[in-house]
């Protein structure tokens, strides 16, 4: 079925009635943050790309993006710089699952039968999971057994090859690409305006020890907030990780909800 908008909360309620009640139309659920992202980009940078990745993804499925969940869970200190820097805004975990748990009963309750959660924030991915399967559970015991729920992020799509045009000098690997080459180039690829590399640290990549300490330790996180550096992003990049991300992801949800 072709929908004039990719949005669900742009349709009327009849027009959304009679795209999902039959549970034919998935339906794409962006998940970010409100974080820091260094000195050069936006707070809102984990909820438009996971956004723009749903908006992308959804025509060729024939799927609708739901509004995304602007706020995640808090800020690791190891993969998003930690929760105490300004700005910064967060979920308790359980506030996160029960809200995620009762967006996936409601769709379902429409009829929804395939639903994809987008995430765009790292420290959401465990609470997403909690979230889904107290939703299955609880859905069972109101007779429903036929939902699918499919949970990825962007960048687990991003295979050997791109990477090894992204980063030509060495991959300093997930886990310190918080504000770095990947989200910055996407950034430059699809809001340019909203980033100032004019601004961005240049820094060696974050190390840390192998273990946590609670309250954080600030000084382990470099000051700019980011963990690696931005210095070698760019637009052609970003062009590179949309076309490998969206494809990757297509073929993904084709092959889930076929």
């Amino acid at each position: 079925m072709k929908h004039e908008t990719a949005f669900a909360s742009e349709l009327t309620w009849p027009d959304y009635h009679a795209a999902v009640r039959d549970g034919g139309t998935p339906i794409l659920i962006p998940l970010g943050s409100m974080e820091q992202h260094g000195h050069h980009m936006p707070l809102h940078v984990d909820v438009l790309l996971p956004t723009e990745f749903a908006k992308r993804v959804a025509p060729q499925i024939g799927a609708l993006v739901a509004p995304a969940f602007t706020y995640g869970y808090k800020s690791h200190q190891k993969s998003g710089g930690g929760n105490h820097l300004p700005g910064t805004t967060s979920l308790d975990g359980a506030t996160l699952v029960a809200a995620l748990k009762d967006v996936v009963k409601e769709f379902a309750r429409h009829g929804v039968r395939k639903i994809c959660l987008v995430n765009g924030h790292f420290e959401n991915s465990w609470f997403i999971i909690e979230g889904i399967d107290l939703a299955l559970r609880e859905l069972r015991w109101d007779g429903i057994t036929d939902l699918k729920v499919v949970v990825l992020s962007y960048w687990d799509f991003v295979h050997k090859e791109a990477i090894a045009q992204l980063y030509p000098n060495g991959f300093p690997g997930w886990d310190v690409e918080h504000g770095g080459v990947l989200e910055t180039s996407l950034m430059l690829a699809l809001y340019p305006q909203h980033v100032h590399l004019d601004r961005a640290v240049d820094h060696p990549a974050a190390t840390f020890p192998p273990y946590d300490v609670y309250p954080v330790k600030p000084e382990w996180t470099p000051c700019s907030g980011t963990l690696s550096s931005p210095k070698d992003a760019s637009t052609e990049k970003g062009q590179i990780l949309l076309e490998v991300c969206t494809k990757g992801i297509v073929e993904a949800l084709r092959t889930e909800f076929a």
